[in-house]
């Protein structure tokens, strides 16, 4: 049986895909098997050496360690694309919300309580409303960065929408690319989309290349009257430029998720307390997908969605199957092969895939590989941990 710590609430849904004949969930225990957690902050003091695999119910990875897990041998999973639609509607309504004086107009009526003849009030409101007027979303150009699974649905959304649709992504994948309409423009740069949205809606991971990229340079690049959107992570924004560029007007407002103490009170920021993806939904679908991803790997060794290390899937065959997680040099296969020839065990089936710095063995067996034999495998220099999975 798996002990599996949780650190944060996660569905019901996603928790019972670990049923309770394989596994035990629990707030606190000495020595899990694996960590399954949301938002919660975590240490590399609190992973403790009997940890095999981390599980976020979230797309980003950014509350984990992951540099550390990588050099224990620990796959990190997400949920790419479980929360994509709950944040895509909310994009959606930033879009509205900064194209119109709608939260500036709801604000004005709510002043009106002390009016009682519904008369007066319909003939004011008829008199201020051009106040609160603005511009329909059909026909302005959104720019889109990063083209992922939120990225896209929210391409094909504004396309719907009647928008013109241009997008940035230097990594775009295959799938991603499949996904996307013909009629989506592809800059080639992006000072280029800046110079051409109306809106931009920003759709990045935080890597040590995304880490304050938009900064002073490339919001001086803006098309006048442009509307800035972040719904991604707070880190790709410089905030000290952003204000920088509402002040001198490069910037007509600000929509963003993560807000911070300096925006709050302007009335060119909308600031919403990070419910991008705080959905019953989407809370649902994230901790569904690395529950079935984290029961995947402890039962079968197999990896899907982990941020480092490579995707991974071989069927069962023989009598059990090993899981060697390695550095990603010259050899190491070669002599975890030696070994298994000299104890005279057949290899039935394997599959090994390298990511970076790490590579990663699935090899069934046609009998059980013995304890001193999994302590020969784990001596060899470059492997970092071999786990037997029996079935």
């Amino acid at each position: 049986m798996y002990k599996v710590l949780t650190l944060n609430q996660i569905s019901d849904k996603g928790l019972s895909r670990l049923p309770s004949v394989n596994y035990e969930l629990a707030t606190e225990f000495g020595a899990p098997d694996a960590i399954l957690l949301r938002s919660h902050k975590l240490q590399v003091a609190e992973i403790s050496t009997s940890v095999k695999a981390i599980a976020r119910a979230g797309a980003g990875t950014n509350n984990i360690p992951v540099s550390a897990c990588t050099e224990r041998g620990i796959p990190v999973f997400n949920s790419p694309g479980a929360n994509a639609n709950a944040v895509k509607e909310l994009v959606i309504a930033g879009l509205a919300l900064g194209s119109r004086g709608i939260l500036a107009g709801i604000s004005y009526v709510n002043t009106l309580g002390h009016m009682n003849d519904a008369a007066e009030m319909a003939k004011l409101l008829e008199k201020e409303k051009k106040r609160f007027k603005g511009n329909e979303l059909a026909g302005q150009t959104l720019g889109v960065v990063g083209l992922g699974a939120i990225g896209s649905m929210i391409a094909n959304a504004a396309l719907n929408l009647g928008m013109e649709v241009i997008g940035y992504d230097p990594a775009l994948s295959v799938d991603a690319a499949w996904r996307l309409p013909s009629s989506v423009k592809k800059m080639d740069n992006l000072s280029s989309l800046f110079a051409r949205a109306d809106f931009i809606t920003l759709h990045l991971p935080v890597l040590d290349s995304t880490r304050g990229l938009i900064n002073t340079d490339l919001l001086a690049a803006c098309k006048p009257g442009c509307c800035l959107l972040n719904f991604a992570r707070e880190e790709i924004v410089d905030i000290s430029a952003v204000i920088r560029a509402l002040d001198n007007g490069s910037l007509r407002q600000f929509i963003t998720d993560f807000p911070v103490p300096a925006l709050i009170g302007r009335a060119d920021a909308i600031l919403m307390p990070h419910i991008g993806a705080s959905t019953d939904e989407a809370e649902e679908n994230c901790a569904m997908m690395v529950a079935d991803q984290l029961d995947d790997f402890l039962q079968n060794g197999n990896i899907k969605n982990s941020i480092n290390f490579p995707n991974l899937q071989l069927d069962r065959s023989g009598q059990c199957r090993l899981a060697i997680a390695n550095h990603n040099v010259p050899k190491i296969l070669g002599s975890v092969l030696g070994l298994l020839a000299d104890a005279d065990i057949n290899v039935v089936d394997m599959l090994n895939k390298s990511r970076d710095e790490i590579a990663y063995n699935l090899i069934d067996l046609a009998s059980e590989a013995s304890p001193a034999l999994l302590e020969q495998l784990r001596a060899i220099e470059g492997v970092i941990n071999v786990r037997l999975i029996q079935w």
